[in-house]
């Protein structure tokens, strides 16, 4: 698998659809925080997001936002119109009668899909907080293969069949990765912390990445992974340390301790097998390395993690 591919599936982010909206008059929905991220698609008519300490934001149809932070915020028809709590109960109850939850006043000029993205919170490698506050993609912005899932979403929303809800979360599902690689393409990373996400937007992290994530057992040094890049060790050096944030070798460590977390969570393997499945010949070495990570030696991580103490 790629970089963003292993870092999503590893911290099981999944999207879920929330409601799908029909506003008309004077309306406004007020949406609470939630502990992962929140996004809406303007499939009909005009809206605005409002949210705290920034400028109202107009959404046209096509438009996608995504606040990866998940911060309480208001949908509404104007700026300043009053807005009533987002109620979870009857939108999901219209959601499995395959209708809209109606907001304001008849006829609906506005359709809007809410859906919002959640991951294990015992993931430790951040993919939500290195984004900005909002990710705003116009439909102008969209790329083609952004716009067909659009499309896709408002098509099953108007005629609902059998799966419909497992069909919508999919597409959310696919959505996410489509915004991500638009807003890596075509935004500019330097006014970014330097990361793993940003990596990505670089050609010679980004493939240094890749080899890493394809092998994290491989006893991988800068030259190995130099040669493998095609750049010299100190091109490899600088841009990594730039772009990432860290040298080769301690993003390596930490890669390899964000999948060994996750097995210990999920899996009844033995600490050893662990250990070599990440390029650790000694489990005492990996015990180490794993408690300066994760506060706790392997076997209490795998106990407390899965009691919840």
């Amino acid at each position: 698998m790629d970089t963003l591919t292993d870092v999503l599936t590893l911290a099981a982010v999944r999207g879920s659809v929330a409601a799908s909206v029909a506003a008309g008059g004077d309306w406004g929905l007020h949406l609470a925080a939630v502990p992962g991220a929140a996004f809406h698609a303007i499939t009909a008519g005009v809206g605005y997001l409002v949210l705290d300490g920034q400028p109202p934001l107009q959404l046209l149809p096509g438009d996608l936002v995504l606040l990866p932070g998940g911060a309480p915020h208001v949908l509404a028809g104007r700026p300043d119109a009053p807005a009533r709590p987002f109620d979870h109960a009857r939108a999901e109850a219209a959601l499995e009668d395959g209708g809209e939850l109606a907001v304001g006043e008849p006829p609906a000029t506005t359709r809007i899909l809410c859906a919002s993205y959640h991951h294990d919170p015992a993931a430790t490698l951040a993919t939500f907080s290195l984004l900005p506050d909002v990710m705003h993609i116009t439909a102008l912005a969209a790329p083609q293969a952004l716009r067909t899932s659009l499309q896709l979403l408002a098509d099953e929303l108007r005629h609902p069949g059998p799966g419909s809800r497992a069909l919508l979360d999919h597409v959310v599902n696919i959505m996410l990765i489509q915004l991500l690689r638009t807003w890596i393409a075509a935004r500019d990373m330097s006014g970014r912390p330097p990361s793993w996400l940003r990596g990505l937007a670089d050609p010679i992290t980004r493939t240094a990445l890749a080899a890493l994530h394809a092998d994290p057992a491989h006893a991988w040094t800068v030259d190995a992974l130099a040669r493998q890049v095609g750049v010299s060790r100190a091109t490899l050096s600088r841009r990594f340390a730039s772009e990432v944030g860290l040298a080769p070798r301690d993003y390596l460590t930490t890669w390899r301790m964000e999948v060994a977390a996750q097995r210990l969570r999920a899996a009844n393997d033995p600490i050893g097998a662990i250990a070599r499945s990440v390029g650790y010949t000694s489990e005492y070495a990996f015990n180490r390395a794993f408690a300066r990570r994760h506060g706790l030696p392997p076997g209490r991580y795998r106990t407390t993690s899965r009691h919840g103490s």
